[in-house]
């Protein structure tokens, strides 16, 4: 049987009673609301206020109709925080990108300024002065182990500079122009570099076959040479200043001594040229010409009584001089005068 054919299908109510009940409705809630504001002071048996009796009745059904606020409160926040959340997504997503860029180049600028700062602490004795420059190129063919500088004869470079990283010698220059120059390495078939060993500084001449490890040859003594030992230039010749850092001694898998380069720790892209031509540009020729008592000459003048003592010794020295000449003047004259009577006695020799 379907509803409107039950007991209330006729049933009608007037809308002016609903309307009516409604309003009423709301009067007693407004008034029930009154009461529960005001503070009476009289309390029942239990000496409950009013509004606390009316508090305890109403919280329930308080939390009955505030639980569906709540639900639909978070199922919004829900839906706005999922389609937020797309967008949020999407703005990270371009922020990460672009601060990995960032860290990108910061790593890069950190390992050049830990180059950079390794270069700056490399100290030669006696200084000798040097310029940075960067390996723009690495060649091809016959010169596989020789790499391009960025760095020329406009900047003092010549022909036979010494060229170091921050770990050791690295190789020479062997070819300049106005803003390029070209490095010759140690590994190079054509690179001969006199060398000393640390320990025993015994000498020998590294050199380059074209591998990773160039050869020990004419060294000289026995037990001048062992595994682990510093090779060091030598500075024999001229062409280098004694005691740049070349790398250790190893025995290689043919028997002879080769050297493990310092220079192989790191990639080769920062380097210093000495501008090193010989050993006369490290002194002052003048100072080694000088006369050797130009020193006395420009010291201060002596105090009075050092003065004096030192005429009075000298006044001595000249009295016993004349004293010793008199003495020397007239021995002669005596023994001239003694054997002078002797030679008148005596008879003249007869025919």
């Amino acid at each position: 049987m379907a509803f409107r054919d039950g007991p209330f299908d006729n049933l009608k109510v007037p809308l002016i009673w609903t309307s009516a009940l409604v309003a009423l409705a709301l009067v007693v809630a407004s008034v029930l609301l009154l009461l529960s504001d005001q503070r009476a002071g009289r309390t029942d048996a239990e000496g409950l206020t009013v509004r606390d009796t009316f508090e305890a009745g109403a919280g329930p059904v308080n939390g009955i109709f505030a639980a569906p606020v709540r639900w639909v409160g978070q199922a919004s926040d829900y839906v706005r925080g999922y389609f937020f959340a797309v967008s949020e997504n999407r703005r990270l997503r371009a922020e990460i990108a672009e601060l990995q860029a960032v860290r990108d180049a910061n790593i890069a600028l950190t390992n050049v300024n830990r180059q950079y700062e390794a270069l700056l602490g490399i100290r030669t004795e006696p200084p000798v002065s040097a310029v940075h420059a960067r390996s723009i190129s690495e060649a091809r063919g016959p010169f596989v182990n020789a790499r391009l500088l960025d760095v020329g004869s406009s900047r003092g470079v010549r022909v036979g500079n010494p060229v170091i990283n921050e770990h050791g010698l690295v190789g020479r220059i062997v070819g300049t122009s106005g803003g390029v120059s070209r490095m010759l390495l140690l590994t190079d078939v054509a690179s001969r570099t006199p060398v000393l060993i640390d320990r025993s500084d015994a000498r020998a001449v590294l050199a380059g076959d074209g591998s990773g490890n160039p050869r020990l040859e004419y060294v000289r003594g026995e037990d001048s040479v062992r595994e682990g030992d510093r090779v060091l230039t030598s500075g024999d010749g001229g062409g280098f200043p004694r005691g740049l850092p070349i790398g250790v001694v190893a025995r290689g898998i043919d028997g002879t001594w080769r050297v493990k380069l310092f220079s192989d720790r790191g990639a080769i892209d920062f380097v210093r040229v000495l501008l090193f031509e010989d050993f006369s540009q490290l002194v002052d020729a003048e100072a080694l010409n000088a006369p050797p008592l130009a020193a006395l000459e420009t010291a201060p003048p002596p105090d009075p009584r050092t003065a004096a003592a030192i005429a009075d010794a000298q006044a001595r020295r000249d009295a016993r001089a004349q004293a010793q000449a008199g003495a020397q003047a007239s021995a002669p004259a005596s023994s001239a005068a003694s054997t002078s009577p002797a030679s008148a006695s005596q008879p003249e020799p007869q025919p």
